[in-house]
């Protein structure tokens, strides 16, 4: 079973992607100001997967991706694919995960160091 993963970007905005059984990335969303719009569109995907149109496309360097359209509204995107195959492996776990997928909520950000911290730290720990 996959997993919604919440996440917050570089830019202060919230994401989630939706990850497969073994951890990979499958689509991400667009960005979401706050964290409670984030988990709404995660919950309004469950219901609307029904509704999702999902559009193949080609990048520049052959590689093979989808974006879901829900209701005309461009929704997501998904990683890029080296086979077509692989891209429609992805799709259909989305229509038989996403709606019984749980959330994962890593928004918070436990890793920052301050700049004091990272230069005071002894390079011997690191070799």
């Amino acid at each position: 079973m996959g997993a919604f993963v919440i996440s917050k970007r570089f830019d202060d905005y919230y994401k989630f992607e939706f990850t497969s059984r073994k951890g990979k990335t499958i689509f991400t969303s667009l960005r979401y100001e706050l964290k409670f719009e984030c988990e709404e569109g995660i919950e309004y995907f469950k219901k609307a997967i029904d509704k999702a149109t999902f559009i193949n496309g080609k990048s520049g360097s052959g590689k093979f991706y989808f974006k879901i359209v829900i209701e005309e509204v461009h929704f997501a995107t998904s990683r890029k694919y080296a086979t077509e195959l692989m891209l429609q492996k992805g799709i259909v776990e989305i229509q038989k995960y996403a709606q019984s997928s749980e959330i994962l909520d890593f928004s918070f950000n436990h890793f920052e160091f301050s700049f004091n911290e990272i230069t005071s730290l002894d390079k011997k720990t690191f070799l």
